[in-house]
Parts: structure tokens; C-alpha cells; sequence
């Protein structure tokens, strides 16, 4: 079983993470955890290169395929074995985030992203995406402190972002669910139980 979470920045992912591992923890079922980019040593510095606001400029195409090449290493490293193995991946963030992100809100072909992300994943689909989903200028006020590379782009490159996603959660219903994230931490978390738990307690 594979599942990711995804949504704007500030949506608070990371603590739903947290929460529903918390919840796996206590169901007795074996898990990673990963987040894209990242995890693999190749992961790391490539994640530090693309959210690294001082570095350098990065063409659209440039940083869509870091992105991909960053998702290839994990999911041939990590995910792949995870499963192999009978454990659940759970991932922060996966191939949509490249999609919404890079094609929809940058500019580049959505269907060009979706093919050199097959490519990369050789195929690969999370089995269920938990979209995240809240007002953009709600989620940005939380972030605060200084903006990654990403966040910097500033509001209206998210309200992109989000439509984005909610484009794609339209087009890909059985495998997509949108949680509303403006709830209290508590209510998402129950909800995301609620959604996961025919699959996961079957």
C-alpha cells in the first residue's frame, strides 16, 4: 500500500504525517516514511539545490527533471523495496506535486510531465493521494519566517498551485481524495482515518 499527501505549502502535511503514523504505530503495521524530493543521500542534495532560494536561478524544464531524477533514486531505493518487503509507503509529497507545480502553475505541458514521470517512476502510482486542501491565503500566512525557493514565488503562483491540484483530484477521483484542511487538526486527522481505514484495517 502506497499512499502520499500533498496540497500548497502550509496546508500542514507534516503534521498529518505525523499523526498517521502515529495511528499505524498503534494498528501494528509496518511502514517508511519518505518525502519527495528527498530521503536518498541523492535526494538530500538535490532537494537542498532546488528549495535553496540563494543558489541560482533553475530553468522550469531544469528543475522538473531534478525533480524527476531526485523520484527515480527514491523510488528505486526506497519505495520499490518497501513494498517488495509488505510495508506501507507513506510519502510527503509524490509525481502530482511535480505536475501541479512545474506544468500547472509554471507553465510547462501537463502531459509532458505526467510522461518523463513515468519515466522516472517506472510507472509507479501511489495507491492513494490525501490532497490537503485549504484557502492559499490562509495556508501562506502560516508558513512564515523566510520562504524556500518555492514558497517565494508568493501567492498567486500557489492559487495556481492549488487549482492545479484540485484539476487533477478532479480528473483522477478514484485515486485522489481532497481532505479539507481548514478543520482543526483534529477533525483532518479523523477524516483521514475515516478515508484510509477500508483499505488499510481490511
Amino acid at each position: 500500500m502506497f499512499i502520499s499527501f500533498d496540497g500548497v505549502d502550509g496546508v500542514g502535511k507534516s503534521t498529518q504525517i505525523n499523526l498517521f503514523c502515529q495511528w499505524l504505530d498503534e494498528l501494528g503495521k509496518k511502514y517508511v516514511v519518505c518525502r519527495d524530493p528527498g530521503t536518498t543521500m541523492l535526494g538530500e542534495k538535490i532537494r537542498d539545490l532546488l528549495l535553496d532560494r540563494h543558489e541560482m536561478q533553475i530553468d522550469r524544464r531544469s528543475e522538473m527533471l531534478l525533480y524527476m531524477a531526485a523520484r527515480a533514486q527514491l523510488v528505486d531505493e526506497v519505495i520499490r523495496p518497501a513494498l517488495a518487503d509488505e510495508m506501507m509507503v507513506i510519502s510527503d509529497r509524490f509525481l502530482l506535486a511535480n505536475v501541479v507545480y512545474q506544468a500547472h502553475a509554471g507553465g510547462l505541458s501537463v502531459d509532458t510531465t505526467w510522461q518523463v514521470g513515468a519515466v522516472a517512476t517506472g510507472g509507479l502510482e501511489p495507491d492513494l493521494t490525501l490532497l490537503l486542501d485549504m484557502d492559499v491565503d490562509r495556508a501562506f500566512a502560516r508558513l512564515g519566517g523566510e520562504h524556500d525557493r518555492m514558497e517565494a514565488q508568493g501567492v498567486e503562483y500557489l492559487k495556481r498551485v492549488r487549482d492545479g491540484f484540485l484539476l487533477e483530484a478532479g480528473k483522477r477521483s478514484d485515486t485522489i481524495c481532497v481532505i479539507d484542511a481548514g478543520q482543526s487538526i483534529e477533525s483532518i486527522h479523523a477524516e483521514i482515518r475515516q478515508t484510509t481505514s477500508p483499505i488499510i484495517c481490511r
